[in-house]
Formats: C-alpha cells, sequence, structure tokens
C-alpha cells in the first residue's frame, strides 16, 4: 500500500506487525460506501454533501474522488447540479479495487520478491519474504470479498456484518 508505512515510529529497521489501510484508501471507501448508500438520490452527488455525510475534509476529498474518477470508479459531471455517481453497479466494485486506485497494489509491504534480485542471500530471508507475500496476498483476497453492494447491505441492516460474510 502506497501510504502506509511498514516500520514502527520507535525503530526504522523494525516491521511492527500491523497492516494497514492507509487514510487515503479508508477515505475512498467511505465516500463511495456514502454514494451507494444514496444511489438512489436524483443526480450526481456534489463533493460538498460527500464531505458532510461521511465526515470528511473537502479538499482532501477531492483529490480522492480524482484518482478515483482516474481508476474508472466514479464519473463526474460539472456545472450547477454537478458532482459524482459510481460508475459502475455497487455489486461490481470491490473494496480492493477501491483501495489500489487511491494506494497502489495491496501488499504488506515493500520488501521484494522471495528468490529473486539476490533478496536470499541472507540467512532466512527467503522464507520471511514468502510469508510477507502470502499475508499481503491473504489482505488482497480478504478484501476482494466485499462490494459496495454487500457493506451498504450490512450498513442498512439488510445483510450479513462482516465477521460472519466469510
Amino acid at each position: 500500500m502506497g501510504g502506509p508505512p511498514v516500520h514502527s515510529a520507535r525503530s526504522s529497521t523494525f516491521y511492527d506487525g500491523i497492516v494497514r489501510v492507509s487514510t487515503r484508501g479508508d477515505y475512498a471507501c467511505r465516500a463511495l460506501l456514502s454514494l451507494t448508500l444514496h444511489a438512489d438520490d436524483q443526480g450526481p452527488t456534489s463533493v460538498r454533501d460527500i464531505a458532510e455525510r461521511t465526515g470528511l475534509p473537502q479538499p482532501y476529498l477531492e483529490q480522492i474522488l480524482l484518482a478515483l474518477k482516474g481508476a474508472g470508479l466514479v464519473r463526474s459531471k460539472r456545472g450547477v447540479g454537478g458532482g459524482y455517481t459510481l460508475a459502475r453497479l455497487p455489486n461490481e466494485i470491490r473494496l480492493n479495487e477501491i483501495i489500489s486506485a487511491v494506494d497502489g497494489p495491496i501488499t504488506l509491504g515493500d520488501f521484494g520478491e522471495p528468490h529473486q534480485d539476490g533478496s536470499c542471500d541472507h540467512e532466512g530471508q527467503c522464507v520471511l519474504l514468502a510469508i510477507w507475500k502470502q499475508a499481503g496476498d491473504h489482505m488482497r483476497q480478504h478484501l476482494e470479498g466485499f462490494t459496495l453492494a454487500t457493506i451498504a447491505d450490512a450498513a442498512r441492516g439488510n445483510g450479513p456484518w462482516p465477521e460472519s460474510l466469510h
């Protein structure tokens, strides 16, 4: 993930063991969930309305929505009555896509690949790299299991809570 640190604040040499979704990724998901929850509203939703509904800072939200537009997840309309709409149906947009659109590929960290570019030249390092890669793959697959539709259903009380979805 692009924004989250993979090292602890105390030391730049130790991984702190916590996998994080960046603030940017969280905000992107919250913004698209808001569009999903208000999909029945007529016309596009303004950035101001999304910011008010979600409690997100409008200037930062504007940047995030531009990135989501570039990734083809939202459409925008300029002028009076302008704003944003989802570019696809909520059941076609997965959490991993949203996070990747604003943070880049979902990984546990930038540790490299096992058995490549001399990564196994030091004792035991290859097995750790394989574990970090596997953990990142699990996170990506987990997030892929949630669509905006399933999240909106859970938020409305019409579907299972995320713990019981898997």
